[in-house]
């Protein structure tokens, strides 16, 4: 009985992990008329990929990281989960710290540019054809 729970935990968390952080459309988007002008999708860097993979050997610690200071309050959830299933959870957890750093630098340089007061000044002037 114990082994059908513990199953049916993981594969739980397995299927809820596997939405993570992702872009909405309009994010997708202003990243790609950003990429147009030349500037990089990660240009504002608040979480570091290799950090994030790296703290998820241990029980969620990465997704803790992740949520740490960002709006992304569902990587406590994350972490949590990983932390019940842990040493198992390293298998996706890993890889998807790392993928989940690199969508949150490209969802603070998509709000840098839309609602940052410079930010949008200088989205302004790429739009204008101006130089930086």
């Amino acid at each position: 009985m114990k082994i059908i729970i513990k199953t049916s935990l993981v594969l739980a968390s397995a299927l809820y992990i596997s939405g993570c952080t992702t872009l909405s459309r309009t994010e997708k988007a202003t990243l790609q008329e950003l990429k147009s002008y030349g500037v990089s999708g990660t240009e504002v860097q608040v979480k570091h990929p290799a950090a994030a993979g790296a703290l998820n050997i241990l029980p969620g610690f990465g997704n803790f990281y992740l949520a740490a200071g960002t709006d992304e309050p569902t990587q406590w959830t994350y972490g949590f989960l990983n932390l019940l299933v842990w040493p198992l959870s390293t298998v996706w957890a890993v890889p998807q710290g790392a993928i989940d750093a690199n969508t949150i630098n490209k969802k603070e340089t998509v709000n840098y540019y839309t609602f940052d007061r410079i930010g949008k000044k200088e989205f302004a002037q790429l739009r204008a054809g101006e130089a930086l």
